[in-house]
């Protein structure tokens, strides 16, 4: 049976790169019937962030992408976290030194730039290659003694290496062309290539989904399982992600990463599908698909080894057309969610009214739009600014006539019963008795209570704010005119 795994390394937030992987992964794990694995690759001490971990995480889970095996679950190949498996990386290291696989090196940074300038001045590529005589473990100790960095590398014993990828096909590393690498390091530390292939091996992984900077790495973790007797996996290496522009979509740009989108105010549902296509394609000209559909409709054998783009205005269209799908308990979690992870001064924990706002705004883009327009609903009744074009426009012009309207307004909405039903009734009778549109009397009472001419529904606003605080803000607003 088929088993995907994702592999993050905690070096940063989950980039929309990885999240593509984890999603591919999860969708093949899925189609097939089998198991998908999340593990935590976390041997880059320099730029490990342990703060991540649980970002990674709870990205994941936001998008809906769920796994049964690992960290957090918990699984009977554990544990999850690379750092916990140390010593299982350097019996096996042992065991390759033992057998002649391996051999410890003593380089220093500087001996190794000296060898590199060295074969650059010669006009030829710089490999490390197997010395005449492998060292001991005498000579290890001595090294370590005097203050030497102690390394162990594997050793590449000059054939060619294949290994054939689903994307890209038949891939030859020449012999002439490898270099004995580093598997251990100075630190005890596993590199990235022994503890993946070990850990994918004892993990019982059997389809490898990654991104495409990892094919041309792949011939050393072809050599390290032969070595060590693991059977060889599928791979499916995934084409680079470019911006509109067609450079590298980078962890640099800070909003690509996948916490960056949740605090914008995206759906999870809309992010996840824009994910999906990036070279990836359903068929049938197919864009719109959920996570079940996508479930049901996926596979290697439509994944494009072109570059995909990612492409921020459809993104945008994505996420306002499932805005405006989505049912009002949708948008109210949704909503909740948003409103959890920003500052802002919506009480995110009063269901009512995060309800309110998810059902009264409708047409949003985003999340952003809602607290762009309500936001100030919920601030002191002194703390907003008003607009001096919306004063000038609709309380000003025509000498005064919106103030006016709010004069008349004012005992009226003081004696109304303070539901949507009555509030709506009382405007409409208050309109036709002054011969006046509704937009005449919204608009100076919208102004009034927010400083703008932006706002959801009349009726919602005045909902939200309650009698007194619509009271005090007109009032407020009455104070301007002079």
């Amino acid at each position: 049976m088929i088993k995907t795994r994702f592999a993050p390394s905690p070096t940063g937030h989950l980039h929309v790169g990885g999240a593509r992987t984890a999603l591919f992964s999860y969708l093949w794990a899925r189609n097939q019937g089998g198991t998908f694995l999340l593990r935590i690759e976390d041997t880059d001490r320099e730029r490990h962030q342990e703060e991540v971990v649980q970002k990674i995480v709870d990205s994941l889970r936001w998008l809906g992408i769920r796994w049964e095996e690992g960290i957090d679950v918990g699984g009977p190949a554990g544990p999850y976290r690379q750092s916990q498996r140390l010593e299982m990386y350097r019996e096996y290291a042992k065991k390759l030194l033992a057998e002649g696989k391996a051999y410890y090196a003593f380089e220093t940074v500087e001996e190794l730039d000296a060898a590199r300038k060295q074969a650059e001045a010669e006009k030829r590529t710089f490999r490390y290659k197997t010395p005449a005589q492998l060292p001991t473990e005498e000579d290890a100790r001595k090294a370590r003694e005097a203050g030497r960095p102690v390394v162990v590398r594997f050793r590449c014993l000059g054939r060619d290496v294949s290994f054939r990828d689903d994307v890209f096909g038949k891939q030859v590393m020449p012999a002439a062309e490898q270099d004995d690498f580093v598997i251990l390091k100075q630190d005890g530390y596993a590199t990235y290539h022994l503890a993946n292939v070990i850990d994918d091996a004892l993990m019982g992984i059997t389809y490898i989904m990654r991104g495409q900077e990892f094919l041309g790495q792949t011939w050393r973790h072809v050599l390290l399982r032969e070595a060590m007797g693991f059977a060889e996996p599928g791979y499916c290496h995934l084409p680079l992600i470019l911006d509109m522009q067609g450079r590298k979509l980078s962890k640099r740009d800070g909003d690509v990463d996948v916490d960056s989108f949740r605090k914008a105010g995206y759906l999870p549902e809309a992010l996840l599908n824009l994910i999906a296509l990036l070279g990836w394609s359903p068929g049938q000209d197919r864009e719109k698909m959920t996570l079940e559909e996508m479930v049901q409709l996926f596979g290697p054998s439509r994944i494009n080894k072109a570059n995909a783009k990612f492409d921020r205005t459809k993104l945008l269209a994505f996420n306002t057309d499932a805005i405006a799908a989505a049912s009002e308990d949708r948008l109210t979690a949704a909503l909740k969610d948003f409103l959890s992870v920003n500052e802002t001064a919506i009480p995110w924990q009063d269901e009512t009214v995060v309800r309110l706002l998810a059902r009264s705004n409708p047409g949003v883009r985003t999340f952003q739009d809602i607290v762009a327009k309500c936001n100030v609903l919920f601030q002191a009744d002194d703390a907003f600014a008003y607009d001096a074009d919306a004063v000038a426009k609709v309380l000003v012009k025509g000498e005064n006539a919106g103030y006016a309207v709010l004069r008349e307004l004012r005992p009226v909405l003081a004696a109304t019963e303070w539901t949507r039903e009555a509030l709506e009734k009382m405007l409409d009778e208050f309109c036709k008795g002054k011969d006046l549109g509704m937009g005449k009397v919204a608009q100076p009472v919208r102004v009034a209570v927010t400083g703008t001419t932006v706002s959801p529904a009349i009726y919602d606003t005045l909902l939200i704010l309650g009698r007194d605080r619509t009271l005090a803000r007109v009032d407020r607003c009455l104070g301007l005119m002079t």
